[in-house]
């Protein structure tokens, strides 16, 4: 399940996704989260998805690479559906002992299924397309315009960055420690769920050493190439805006457009 985890990772592959401005994705994929929710009908959740699959044909990332990162969300998922399903009331539909699902809790549960696939899937498409260090300058061009109220925007920026760098890193990290801790014994999937969370902490402790290991060595690593921040600093790629980024923001605006009408209309 730990290699699943797709949010976070760098898909190498040559597509006009990839080649676009950081920007132009960054605010894409903002864009697209928000539209989320305001909809109020499911043929906005068919645009949504039809944007969505244009994006991911664009991009040139495997389908099912993509939908690998559902399975680390799919107990969240199933959480979020059952109580939707069983603590909203309304308009009952099928009762039996002591829970009662509505018509109204199995439209919203639907709408949150939804909802969380495409927010993440979504998210996906972003950081796969998109190396970190492209991620960070993106992020920094954005987020200029907070400079005038004194918001150190390069130090934000980098650190959301390396949070995101070190997804796929400590995801790599624990399965090579679980996979040790099985290989001496220790027993992660049998048990009552008290069991399997008390034979976590032999993963954990290792996981935070190393990690704060990692973080230590990123700072000397840092501090020894004389990093102080983002004063002063130029760009080797500075990011301009080409051609294939205007279109890509038309696009982006007329999905708005678009589903926002078929939000209101229908």
């Amino acid at each position: 399940m730990l290699r699943d985890i797709t949010i976070g990772q760098y898909y190498q592959t040559e597509s006009l996704i990839h080649r676009m401005d950081p920007r132009v994705k960054l605010g894409g994929t903002l864009l697209y989260i928000l539209s989320l929710f305001f909809f109020g009908n499911f043929w906005a959740y068919g645009i949504a998805v039809l944007f969505l699959a244009a994006v991911i044909r664009l991009s040139h990332v495997p389908f099912r690479y993509m939908v690998r990162g559902m399975k680390s969300i799919l107990f969240l998922l199933l959480i979020t559906v059952v109580f939707n399903i069983f603590l909203i009331p309304g308009t009952e539909l099928v009762s039996f002992w002591k829970l009662t699902i509505t018509q109204e809790g199995l439209k919203t549960a639907v709408t949150m299924a939804i909802r969380l696939t495409l927010l993440i899937i979504g998210s996906s498409v972003m950081t796969l397309t998109t190396t970190p260090n492209n991620l960070t300058d993106g992020m920094e061009k954005m987020l200029k315009p907070l400079k005038v109220f004194h918001v150190p925007v390069h130090e934000v920026a980098m650190i959301m960055s390396i949070a995101l760098r070190f997804i796929p890193i400590l995801m790599e990290e624990t399965d090579k420690i679980m996979k040790a801790q099985i290989a001496r014994g220790a027993d992660f999937e049998s048990g009552s769920l008290i069991k399997r969370a008390k034979a976590l902490v032999p993963l954990l402790v290792p996981l935070f050493i190393s990690a704060f290991r990692r973080a230590n060595d990123l700072a000397m690593a840092m501090e020894a190439r004389c990093y102080r921040g983002g004063d002063g600093r130029t760009k080797m790629k500075p990011l301009v805006y080409q051609r294939r980024d205007r279109l890509g923001y038309v696009c982006i605006f007329a999905y708005m457009a678009v589903s926002i009408a078929v939000g209101r209309l229908l």
